[in-house]
């Protein structure tokens, strides 16, 4: 046997032996750099900014479930991936997605998070977003970790990884987090005709489709249960394996971090109005987000595109009961305008004057005439 062969036979047996959910170091994500250009079209379309005044995520907790997040990114602050997170991230979606996030200002870079200041929580349960083969993540792993954030306090949990199949375990796990006043987002990832992602299309849960810059969906699924869109294509975000420094990547294309957008909108939301349930929020991001051009329910774009400012600020009117369809954005009060005068008042003033000149007149023509006949 020549030597040719036996080093084929070699590397063929170790790629047999080797395990099909690891990677090793040589595999796992690294950054393309140090993002320096101008600020990208999904960042300056959400304009989180705007709305830091009022919130930028302070006292929140957002659970980021899926592949784990690397704290060792500069743009996360020391301490803002919480103890007991899964803080290493081999595949990096979870870092990207936690960026868009919660990635903090920095002066290297033009890219920054929604809610600089919110705590992440990252959970991990699959090691890469295809672990279960065809029909992605496994539910039941995906039960456990949204039941791991409702034990840790989470107030936000953000699917990176939804599964293609659901479960009874799924399914109860969601209505107790729901239940315990968790916000659940997740996207819309399925790519067959038919099929649907969970628990992104489970009730109670912010079901998140894509779109690019034109405005035009990039998610293939699509049903009744999508809420609204958000940024989903050529995006920037935080990268794993940075190892102490910055690092990111960009012109990322993934449904998934769409749900990112959108998880930190809650973030504002929920820091800014505390008070608001589940439900709440889901109606107002429905509410306050930019209609699709035909109005109405978009199968792929839910009640139209994520409006960050509006979901924050809006003031709503009640919902009726029964009522489905979202309601009519009332605007945030501006300054309250100077109390017009009474009109009353002003008409008795006018008419009092006009009644002491007619006295005076009066008077005045009867002084006259009673001095000409003393003459």
């Amino acid at each position: 046997m020549s030597t040719a062969i036996r080093v084929a036979l070699v590397i063929a047996v170790l790629f047999v032996a080797a395990p099909a959910t690891g990677a090793s170091a040589a595999q796992c994500a690294t950054p393309a750099g140090v993002y320096r250009d101008g600020v990208g079209w999904a960042q300056r379309l959400t304009d989180p900014a705007r709305v830091w005044p009022l919130s930028d995520g302070t006292g929140q907790l957002l659970a980021v479930l899926g592949t784990g997040v690397d704290a060792a990114n500069a743009q996360f602050a020391s301490g803002q991936v919480v103890p007991g997170s899964d803080a290493t991230d081999c595949d990096g979606r979870g870092t990207f997605a936690a960026g868009i996030v919660a990635a903090r200002p920095n002066p290297a870079t033009t890219f920054t998070g929604m809610a600089p200041g919110v705590r992440i929580l990252g959970v991990r349960y699959t090691e890469t977003t295809t672990n279960g083969g065809f029909e992605g993540p496994d539910p039941d792993a995906l039960a456990a970790a949204l039941s791991h954030a409702v034990t840790a306090r989470a107030t936000v949990a953000l699917v990176v990884a939804p599964s293609l199949r659901s479960s009874p375990a799924l399914e109860g796990a969601v209505r107790d987090a729901l239940a315990a006043g968790l916000v659940i987002v997740s996207p819309a990832v399925a790519d067959e005709p038919g099929m649907r992602s969970y628990p992104t299309s489970l009730p109670g849960v912010i079901g998140v489709g894509a779109h690019n810059r034109d405005g035009a969906p990039t998610s293939e699924e699509s049903g009744d249960y999508l809420a609204l869109a958000a940024p989903g294509s050529d995006l920037v975000s935080t990268a794993a394996g940075a190892a102490g420094g910055l690092g990111h990547r960009w012109g990322i294309g993934d449904p998934a971090y769409a749900a990112a957008y959108v998880a930190g909108a809650v973030v504002l939301v929920r820091a800014y109005r505390p008070g608001l349930s589940p439900k709440d929020v889901l109606d107002r991001l429905t509410a306050t987000a930019n209609r699709p051009p035909a109005g109405g329910h978009n199968p792929w774009l839910g009640w139209g595109v994520l409006d960050v400012p509006a979901a924050v600020s809006a003031e709503l009117p009640a919902v009726r009961p029964g009522v489905t369809r979202p309601p009519t954005v009332v605007p945030a009060a501006g300054p309250v305008p100077p109390a017009a005068r009474p009109r009353l008042p002003g008409v008795l003033g006018v008419l009092g004057l006009v009644a002491a000149v007619l006295v005076v007149v009066t008077a005045s023509a009867v002084t006259r005439a009673s001095g000409g006949a003393r003459r």
